[in-house]
């Protein structure tokens, strides 16, 4: 499955605290934290980043993220998306396979040494914000990254160089545990190592029902109690349960209840 394409390099800036974030990790990534910190949770696993601190993220894996400035200042990072192109060209040109099996967590914080912090200020054009480069000096960019972290965490080989795609994983478990993530059940299928027509299939015999129709149900449910139990407000829930816009929220929410839930606090 295909990811959208984006910069292989990217410099992110944030002055405001920006929350409720969440991404499919497509491509395995090489991060640096300029300034500020972020939270990360992957797998039922939370994992935090500091200034200075480096970080790899594996691919085909879901986050989310808040991302928090320092005081009176901005959120800076720097990361660089690691493609399967590229891997698949070092691995033929070195003879590089993954020997084992990597049961590591999703994310992890890399020691600093030299060649990470030499790396890194190599990169320091890509920070005018534009993202804008030669392809070709880009792919040796990224190229060279492989390589200071095959020599830097040569564990990372059996990730890198694993080419398998997403095995067969329990569905039931993976969708109570992911269900708030605003993707669709192609990816869904995807991540849980299935056909969509697999999916489907595998759906209807573990929930009795339909992927979309379990999935507004679910999300609809989680609303109803923060906005009903927490006093949430409306326009900060949709986001956190995974729907797309706050209109289209509102409409599934008062066709299910009965009411806006702009209403539910008025008539409690």
């Amino acid at each position: 499955m295909q990811a959208n394409k984006k910069p292989n390099i990217l410099y992110s800036c944030y002055s405001q605290k920006n929350s409720e974030g969440e991404q499919f990790i497509a491509q395995h990534n090489l991060g640096f934290m300029i300034s500020g910190s972020s939270e990360h949770f992957i797998g039922g696993e939370k994992f935090v980043f500091k200034p200075g601190d480096f970080r790899f993220f594996k691919r085909n894996q879901l986050t989310r993220w808040t991302k928090f400035p320092p005081a009176g200042g901005e959120y800076r990072s720097i990361s660089i998306s690691i493609d399967q192109d590229t891997l698949h060209s070092i691995s033929e040109e070195y003879n590089l396979k993954a020997t084992g099996l990597d049961n590591g967590p999703g994310a992890m914080l890399l020691a600093p040494n030299n060649l990470l912090k030499n790396y890194i200020d190599s990169l320091g054009p890509y920070l005018d914000g534009n993202n804008q480069f030669n392809k070709g000096l880009t792919n040796l960019k990224v190229k060279e990254a492989v390589m200071v972290l095959l020599e830097t965490n040569p564990e990372l080989k059996n990730v890198l160089f694993d080419f398998s795609e997403p095995g067969k994983l329990d569905l039931e478990a993976y969708m109570n545990e992911h269900y708030k993530f605003n993707v669709d059940i192609n990816r869904f299928a995807y991540l849980t190592g299935r056909s969509l027509a697999a999916f489907k299939r595998d759906f209807q015999k573990i929930f009795n029902t339909s992927p979309n129709r379990w999935l507004q149900q679910k999300r609809l449910a989680d609303a109803h109690y923060l906005i009903s139990e927490k006093g949430w407000k409306s326009s900060d829930v949709y986001l956190e349960v995974g729907f797309k816009d706050l209109s289209h929220f509102s409409f599934a929410f008062k066709k299910a209840y009965g009411v806006a839930p702009s209403r539910i606090g008025a008539i409690a």
